[in-house]
């Protein structure tokens, strides 16, 4: 009986972690037209509904040119601070076309979502 529990236990997790995932896996981020957003810091957030996982970053332009990346808070998982890293090469690249950081796939779509979110309200 005991074995059954935990098994019934195990699937219900597994099915919980599938639900959550979903909800973030297709989430896509890109940047507005850079040459119409003046100098100054933006501000943006995003949190993944039904996880921990919630960013509010700014993002500093320059130039018509993204110059950093701050993250203001960043709530999630221990593992989901790995996302961070994204912050540089979102100012590297000058795109948000970046792959997540595996294992913070939640964090790191938050973390480009936030920072579209910044920069599309001044459109």
């Amino acid at each position: 009986m005991k074995k059954n529990a935990f098994f019934g236990l195990l699937i219900a997790a597994s099915v919980c972690i599938t639900c959550s995932t979903s909800q973030f896996k297709d989430l896509q981020a890109s940047l507005p037209d850079l040459n119409g957003i003046a100098d100054g810091a933006y501000r943006g957030g995003h949190d993944i509904k039904g996880t921990p996982v919630k960013v509010t970053l700014d993002v500093v332009m320059r130039n018509h040119a993204v110059s950093s990346v701050n993250i203001v808070r960043h709530s999630c998982s221990p593992i989901g601070k790995k996302a961070e890293t994204l912050t540089g090469e979102i100012v590297k690249q000058q795109s948000l076309d970046i792959d997540a950081v595996s294992g913070a796939t939640a964090s790191s779509k938050a973390i480009l979502k936030a920072a579209e979110n910044a920069l599309q309200k001044e459109q």
